[in-house]
């Protein structure tokens, strides 16, 4: 198996049994070359209760792959979530490295009300 694929996933599965040690709400991140998704679930993730992504109608940016389309998410994300009253979550950033439209994403909502 390539080494980076078996670092990646290793990466994923330390956060994942951090993440349910703690019980909390999980704001879960995925990014593609073109698009960035953030949803919000319930600990075990059977449920989701809030989402946004460069798909969405209320995305206002022409181009969903860079680090402004992510703060626009992360604006997007944060302010639904307050919406239903959540404050407090869990940033699962998967197997993604926090820098970059990850890190845009996180500030964004982290700026707009969410505690992580």
């Amino acid at each position: 198996m390539n080494t980076k694929l078996i670092v990646r996933l290793k990466r994923k599965r330390k956060l994942r049994e951090k993440i349910k040690s703690l019980g909390l709400y999980r704001l879960s991140v995925n990014r593609t070359s073109k698009h960035i998704y953030a949803q919000i679930f319930i600990n075990d993730g059977a449920k989701v209760l809030v989402s946004a992504s460069t798909l969405d109608k209320d995305f206002s940016l022409k181009y969903g792959g860079n680090c402004e389309a992510a703060a626009v998410v992360g604006h997007l994300v944060a302010s639904r979530a307050k919406d239903l009253g959540i404050k407090n979550v869990v940033f699962d950033r998967s197997w993604f490295k926090y820098h970059g439209r990850i890190k845009a994403l996180a500030d964004a909502a982290r700026s707009n009300g969410l505690i992580f």
